[in-house]
């Protein structure tokens, strides 16, 4: 069953907005970025063999014709009373040319996904909702809520170990906590085949997405 015969599902699909200078700088949904381009605020950038093409709203449209009626499996779908469009992977801001930022923010589901939603005393992988957030440090003894000092934990690891440091309490971390180079809920949807056109647009070295 090819992703037409689904037309509401591609509004939940993550697209990368690129600044004006072609520089990564978030994820938003799928509808934001279709209203972005409606609006002439942003255009499309498609990729196809490391090339890329821009379109406006009206040229992707009839792009999107044509890949309805060649290709339809490959992309995600959102249709509306009088046409279907496919969804773009990567959207360029056309005013916009403020360098993205480059530190990726301390929350939890940052962490979930650094720590691979497994937790880092006995490697047991959870649901977000059995698992907590461990100060490996703890707070009463002086410790900081920073990257390198919170791991994820599974409850009875996290009661076990109490308000004591990991050698107090005798457990052992099974990795040390890092402050993650770009985001970790991006580097999770880079696995996947359908967001493959992002890479070139991720400089490894110095660009982190921040994921909204």
């Amino acid at each position: 069953m090819s992703a037409i015969a689904h037309p509401g599902a591609g509004l939940s699909t993550s697209v990368l907005l690129l600044n004006k200078l072609y520089q990564a700088l978030r994820v938003i949904s799928a509808q934001r970025a279709l209203t972005l381009i409606y609006t002439e605020n942003a255009e499309v950038v498609s990729v196809d063999n490391g090339l890329w093409a821009t379109y406006n709203f009206s040229d992707w449209t009839e792009v999107s014709q044509a890949m309805a009626r060649f290709e339809p499996e490959r992309h995600d779908w959102v249709r509306t009373v009088r046409f279907q469009i496919a969804v773009p992977k990567i959207i360029r801001l056309v005013g916009f040319d403020r360098l993205p930022q480059q530190q990726v923010k301390l929350n939890r589901r940052n962490i979930f996904a650094r720590d691979e939603g497994r937790c880092q005393y006995c490697g047991r992988r959870a649901p977000t909702s059995e698992l907590s957030i461990d100060h490996v440090v703890p707070r009463s003894q002086g410790g900081l809520t920073t990257w390198t000092n919170v791991v994820c934990a599974c409850v009875a690891c996290n009661v076990r170990k109490g308000g004591r440091t990991p050698d107090q309490a005798r457990m052992r971390l099974i990795t040390k906590p890092v402050r993650p180079r770009r985001s970790p809920v991006l580097t999770i949807k880079l696995s996947e085949a359908k967001y493959a056109s992002w890479r070139q647009f991720l400089d490894h070295a110095y660009w982190n997405v921040e994921l909204k």
